[in-house]
C-alpha cells in the first residue's frame, strides 16, 4: 500500500510502515526543519512544508500527482477543539479544529482503503471521551469501521515507556488490536547508549564512527551499515547543574541533590526534575526539550544527546536529522517511536492479506 502522511514531523511513524513493507508517497509537515529530514530520509517519497489549515486538497493534489493512488492515511492531526463545551456548535467553524478537518478531507478526497491516527492518550478520557466518541462518529458516518488502543512503545521492543492512543480506521472490516505482537522483555537505555559511552571524549563533534561491534539485537538493529553516527554533539550543562545531578544515582531525581545546591529551598519540584535515567529500565517518555528537558543521561552528568534520545525512541543510526540542535530534540521527541508504529503496521499489513 501506498502511504501519505498528514502532520508527518520527521517521519517516526511512516519510518514504522516502511519497515513493514509499505510503501511511503508522500508527507506534509509545517515545520521545515521537520519536512527535509523527511525528505532526506525517505528521498522516493514527496514532502512537502505546508501549513494544512491555510491549503486545499486541490493545491496538495496539482503538488503530489499520483496522490489518488495512496491506500493509507496515517499521521497526528491535533483533536484539541473536540470538547464538550463545543458540542452546540458547529465544529468545521471553530480554529482549533479545522487542522482536524483539513484530515478529514483529504479522506474524503482519496477514500483510503486504512486511516492511522495517532494522539495522546488522554484524548479517550478528556470530556467524558467526547473527542473520541466524535472521532468514531465522523469516520462512521462515511461508511469505516473504527477501532482504537492504548499502546505503550515498551511492548513493541522500545526502551521507552511511551503511551500513545491509536485509531485505526478501516474500509472492510474492523481492526482487532489483539492482533499486534507484543514482546516480554524490551531493551533497555543501557542497551540503547552503551556502545556511545566511548566516544564521550568527542566533545562538540556531531559526527562520529563506532569501533566496537554491537553486543545485542537492539544494537545490531540501530547500527548503521558504516558504523556512523550522527546528531550526536556533546555538551555539558553549567557547572552548577553538573554538581547537582552528579549526586543523583541511576532512577532518582532532584530529592538526591543536597540542599545547599539549591538556589532556593522547595520541597514541591515535579518528581520528573533532575531525573536520571537507569541503565538496567525502559526510558521515560522522551521529551521535545533542550536545556529544560526532564531526563539526564544514566551515566553523565549531561542531558542525552539528539542521536541519544533518537536511539531511545527505537530511530537506527542511518535516519539522520536536519537542523541544529533544538529542532533535532524537537523531531525526535514529537515522534511515534519506529518499532512501536512497524508493529501497528505489521498487524494492519497482515489484517489485508
Amino acid at each position: 500500500m501506498k502511504v501519505l502522511d498528514l502532520f508527518s514531523g520527521c517521519g517516526g511513524l511512516s519510518l514504522g510502515f516502511e519497515q513493514a513493507g509499505f510503501e511511503i508517497y508522500g508527507g506534509i509537515d509545517n515545520n521545515p526543519d521537520a519536512v527535509k529530514t523527511f525528505q532526506l530520509n525517505f528521498p522516493g517519497s514527496i514532502a512537502l512544508k505546508q501549513d494544512l489549515e491555510k491549503v486545499d486538497f486541490s493545491e496538495i493534489s496539482k503538488l503530489m500527482p499520483g496522490i489518488h493512488d495512496v491506500e493509507a492515511i496515517i499521521g497526528g492531526p491535533p483533536c484539541q477543539g473536540f470538547s464538550a463545551a463545543n458540542r452546540w456548535t458547529h465544529e468545521t467553524d471553530e480554529q482549533r479544529n479545522r487542522l482536524f478537518f483539513a484530515f478529514v478531507e483529504f479522506v474524503d478526497q482519496i477514500k483510503p482503503k486504512v486511516v492511522v491516527i495517532e494522539n495522546v492518550q488522554q484524548i479517550i478520557t478528556r470530556d467524558g471521551g467526547y473527542a473520541k466518541d466524535r472521532i468514531y462518529e465522523i469516520f462512521q458516518d462515511r461508511g469505516y469501521f473504527v477501532s482504537h488502543q492504548i499502546l505503550n512503545s515498551s511492548d513493541f521492543n522500545v526502551p521507552q515507556n511511551r503511551k500513545r492512543n491509536f485509531f485505526v480506521i478501516t474500509e472492510d472490516l474492523e481492526f482487532d488490536f489483539s492482533s499486534i505482537v507484543k514482546i516480554q522483555n524490551p531493551p533497555t537505555v543501557g542497551e540503547a547508549l552503551s556502545e556511545l559511552y566511548s566516544l564521550e571524549t568527542n566533545e562538540n563533534q556531531d559526527t562520529h564512527l563506532l569501533k566496537v561491534k554491537p553486543s545485542t539485537k537492539y544494537q545490531r538493529y540501530l547500527r548503521a551499515r558504516n558504523n556512523k553516527v550522527t546528531n550526536h554533539e556533546i555538551r555539558y550543562p553549567a557547572l552548577e547543574v553538573q554538581e547537582r545531578i552528579s549526586h543523583v544515582p541511576q532512577g532518582s531525581n532532584w530529592r538526591s541533590v543536597p540542599e545547599h545546591l539549591w538556589p532556593r529551598v522547595r520541597n514541591n519540584r515535579h518528581s520528573s526534575a533532575y531525573r536520571r535515567l537507569h541503565e538496567g529500565k525502559q526510558s521515560c517518555t522522551i521529551d521535545t526539550g533542550n536545556t529544560h528537558s526532564n531526563y539526564f543521561h544514566p551515566k553523565f552528568d549531561r542531558l542525552p544527546s539528539p542521536r541519544e534520545a533518537a536511539r531511545i525512541q527505537s530511530f537506527p543510526d542511518s535516519f539522520h536529522f536536519v537542523g541544529t540542535r533544538t529542532p533535532q530534540y524537537i523531531q525526535v521527541g514529537n515522534a511515534v517511536p519506529p518499532l512501536m508504529a512497524k508493529s501497528l503496521a505489521d498487524a494492519i499489513y497482515g489484517a489485508f492479506q
